[in-house]
């Protein structure tokens, strides 16, 4: 066993003997308090990368059961990838010829986006308390170009934002699963993830949240990075450390190959 799954192993463990032996005097006086961790802190992707199942468990200290029957506890886990811009585009029939037409770029879009939670989050806390803490898609701020702001954003813009978010979908890359959260247990629980293997690279950040009563009470964050290895780690750097000097080698390493198929034909 490597040593990062068996200081993760620990972890799990210490987790578990918190909520089976915490004082009930003590939990009965102390605020809730969310207590998380990732089985996985690092992510390697080489070529033959087809995705990777991370899990988060964590306990609820100082729980308060008892006193809050009638109120039961909700997990919320959102985790947001590396941003970056976008494009968004609208086809237009123009002259008989579908084309390109109208496009917005927002500057600030999460990569990766997952949301899991024990239920429906409309169920779970109110819009505004969702959006204060940006919990869920309805959260995201889809920043134009030349805007501060989303504050400001208008039907037209808007129609646009859900067509990304639409695209990030149905490339895998946005989730929403209001089952994802499992107790295991009065305390402890559970999420699994599944991440594509398009995933992007670079700093992951994953937020888990405790509620009652529609508030938020505790949050923890882990941090998870994604980075490519080997080759694909050169291919990557090259592409953006040296790009003309990797176009050119790109265009030489085609027109070569292009060559040699043709010799190759000829000679058959």
């Amino acid at each position: 066993m490597s040593a990062r799954r068996t200081l993760t192993t620990l972890k799990a463990i210490a987790l578990i003997w918190t909520a089976l032996t915490g004082s009930p005097a003590l939990a009965a006086s102390a605020v809730e308090l969310i207590e998380s961790d990732i089985s996985s802190r690092n992510i390697a992707i080489e070529s033959n990368f087809t995705g990777e199942r991370i899990v988060i468990f964590g306990t609820i200290k100082n729980a308060k059961h008892a006193e809050f029957q009638n109120s039961p506890y909700d997990i919320v886990v959102a985790i947001r990838g590396p941003e970056g811009p976008v494009v968004t585009r609208r086809k237009a029939r123009v002259a008989g010829i579908w084309i390109n037409r109208d496009s917005h770029t927002f500057a600030n879009v999460p990569g990766y986006y997952a949301v899991l939670s024990t239920r429906d989050l409309k169920t779970i806390a109110s819009p505004a308390v969702l959006t204060t803490n940006k919990i869920g898609f309805q959260s995201l701020d889809f920043i134009p170009f030349g805007m501060q702001d989303n504050s400001a954003l208008d039907a037209g813009i808007n129609t646009f934002r859900a067509a990304a978010i639409r695209i990030k979908q149905k490339d895998g890359l946005y989730l929403y699963d209001p089952k994802g959260v499992k107790f295991v247990g009065q305390n402890l629980f559970r999420a699994t993830v599944d991440l594509p293997a398009n995933v992007p690279v670079g700093a992951y950040a994953t937020d888990v949240y405790l509620l009652r009563d529609g508030k938020v009470l505790s949050r923890n964050r882990s941090n998870l990075t994604i980075n490519k290895q080997g080759f694909e780690r050169f291919v990557f750097s090259a592409a953006f450390d040296y790009p003309l000097l990797y176009g050119i080698i790109a265009v030489i390493i085609a027109v070569t190959a292009g060559l040699l198929a043709s010799a190759l034909s000829r000679r058959d």
